[in-house]
């Protein structure tokens, strides 16, 4: 008589009960260490918590493993949780500022608060009173228009970089990567000395777009640059061996090879402009009622709306602060998640 025995396939690098009876008495030790060190010297707070826990998981989780395996354990042991540390320290932040904003926020939301506008209310008066329906569309209507005239010459610059890399290659990619880091106040400045004071003279949306357009140029044009760099040569070389001149391989190959990842520098680039406060308050004039024209008249925005609140200082103006600074996270999160699904591979499927 034999006896068949089936092999069961095994995972190598999953932890085993042992090794995780062993991790939790580590954080467990841990913990205590870092209790014990708080009650016992002057470090108090939060922060030494965090501090004496993660110092204390590290070195003990790197000494189990040398113990155990040896040096190179102990090293690759130690680096593992340097890595999860600072990966956690990132963390704990955002979260923070997203708890806050939820707590401090959504007492102040409400339906009115996106069906009214603030033309016959001011920011000390009851929540029932106004909205923020003039600062939605005063951001959106600015982002519209900053889209409109940011992506062709974003996109046209990063395709020179990367397709006609002529003579002005150079200059051209190292103007992008300072124009990344020109402050948004210098954008604002600029186009309130060079184009509002001495020609139109007078606040609207389009000056807003336009010192928004200067931010946003560099963020299309280099993740774009990246982008199409990515392309495999081979495609151009089919295209041209086809018959194709340099400009039709581009705009039939490339281009459409590149959708997804263009999308998404597109998306990056609102993202950037989103929440920026500083040109607002020095170009659009932050108007109180809903104004869809960017060239006529002043417009009001979601930062400048937070800014107007917490400025007045009442109870009620703080509350209506911390509820434009919620809708204003919310759209900027859904500009990144929706960056992050055009970018995945699913995606460009």
């Amino acid at each position: 008589m034999t006896t068949t025995v089936t092999a069961v396939p095994t995972k190598p690098w999953k932890a085993s009960t042992r090794e995780r009876v062993t991790d939790v008495l580590i954080f467990l030790v841990a913990l205590s260490t870092s209790f014990a060190a708080v009650e016992l010297t002057p470090m108090k707070g939060k922060l030494a918590y965090f501090a004496i826990f993660f110092i204390a998981y590290a070195f003990l989780t790197a000494a189990f493993k040398g113990i155990q395996r040896g040096n190179a354990a102990a090293k690759d042991a130690l680096v593992n949780s340097l890595v999860a540390i600072g990966a956690i320290v990132t963390v704990i932040p955002v979260l923070s500022i997203l708890v806050t904003v939820l707590n401090k926020g959504l007492p102040g939301i409400s339906f009115g608060l996106f069906t009214h506008d603030m033309a016959l209310a001011t920011p000390t008066d009851p929540l029932n009173n106004g909205g923020l329906l003039h600062a939605i569309t005063g951001t959106l209507t600015l982002v519209a228009v900053a889209l409109v005239l940011s992506v062709p010459i974003g996109i046209l610059t990063a395709l020179y970089l990367t397709e006609i890399k002529g003579r002005f290659t150079g200059p051209i990619r190292f103007l992008v990567q300072a124009m990344s880091g020109v402050p948004s106040i210098v954008a604002g400045l600029f186009i309130l000395s060079a184009v509002l004071y001495p020609i139109t003279k007078a606040y609207s949306g389009l000056m807003g777009a336009l010192a928004l357009t200067i931010l946003m140029i560099p963020t299309i044009a280099r993740t774009s640059e990246e982008v199409l760099n990515l392309i495999p040569n081979e495609l151009r070389e089919a295209g041209t061996a086809l018959g194709g001149t340099q400009w039709r391989t581009v705009a039939m190959i490339v281009l459409p090879a590149a959708k997804s990842g263009l999308i998404t520098a597109i998306i990056l680039g609102v993202a950037r402009i989103a929440g920026e406060t500083a040109p607002i308050l020095l170009l659009t004039g932050g108007g109180d009622k809903v104004n869809p024209n960017a060239f006529n008249g002043p417009m009001g925005s979601l930062p400048y709306y937070i800014w107007k609140s917490f400025n007045a200082g009442s109870p009620e103006a703080i509350t209506r602060a911390w509820a434009g600074l919620l809708v204003l996270v919310g759209l900027v999160l859904i500009l990144f998640t929706s960056a992050r699904f055009l970018g995945s591979r699913k995606a460009a499927k």
